[in-house]
């Protein structure tokens, strides 16, 4: 039987924000630049990254770059184009940025429960999760009271630890576990991609799928499948199926 589960973890891109189209859009342009400056001539659409490499950072997409087209990016150069995409990005979704729909009741009901510790567990930068929850309104969700800062609640793969990193390597989950005080077993995670899920599972996590933000029945169901195939225990389309999806789970 699970532990009583205590904390939620939630992925913020695309999962609680609908973000990742304007992420990619924003970092399509950058990434034609870095590879013709290799002088590799395929060039990507924002689309085009988004079905590549959803659920990674930019970091984690250059490694995968470099590794798909055989050249290399002195770390030095690495951190430069990184800090470059996380400024174009932010840029885009403060202007664009909206939550998904039905995640900010889902938080305010939760938060009034008081029956969880509700954290962010996220492959994006700092700074762009915390953009994102403030325009999407979600940033007291994860400040209760004011003695609790940002950081506590809020972790980032980028960011966050001694060394970046991006799901699916599950160093982000384990790390905000124990910054947490939380066993894995006592937390449920929400994710929405595969590399997210996979992270979240490898840590030990329980996992809610979510699809909600994929477009059309076809990628719905496709996403559905692999989500579950990863080994999440429950996956939802909407967030009005939040609560249910916890009971499926036996996280409730």
């Amino acid at each position: 039987m699970k532990a009583k589960t205590t904390h939620i973890l939630f992925d913020c891109d695309n999962t609680l924000v609908l973000s990742e189209s304007l992420a990619f859009e924003a970092c399509a342009q950058l990434s034609n630049e870095i590879l013709a400056s290799q002088n590799i001539a395929d060039r990507y659409t924002g689309e085009q990254l988004l079905v590549d490499f959803v659920g990674k950072n930019f970091r984690g997409m250059l490694v995968d770059l470099q590794a798909k087209y055989q050249f290399t990016i002195p770390p030095e150069e690495l951190d430069k184009y990184v800090s470059m995409e996380e400024d174009k990005v932010i840029e885009k979704l403060v202007a664009d940025l909206v939550p998904c729909p039905g995640a900010n009741q889902v938080l305010s009901k939760l938060v009034a429960s008081n029956k969880y510790t509700l954290a962010v567990v996220s492959s994006s930068a700092y700074r762009r999760v915390f953009a994102s929850l403030q325009k999407a309104s979600q940033l007291p969700f994860f400040l209760p009271t004011p003695s609790i800062t940002p950081e506590s609640r809020i972790f980032s793969a980028a960011t966050s630890l001694p060394v970046p990193t991006s799901k699916p390597d599950p160093a982000i989950y384990l790390f905000a576990c124990e910054q947490l005080g939380a066993p894995p077993i006592a937390c449920v995670a929400v994710e929405d991609s595969k590399s997210g899920a996979t992270a979240a599972v490898r840590a030990g996590i329980p996992v809610i799928g979510y699809v909600g933000s994929y477009e059309g029945e076809e990628k719905k169901r496709e996403m559905r499948k692999m989500l579950e195939e990863v080994g999440c225990v429950s996956v939802m389309e909407h967030w009005d199926e939040f609560e249910e999806a916890l009971e499926r789970a036996g996280c409730n």
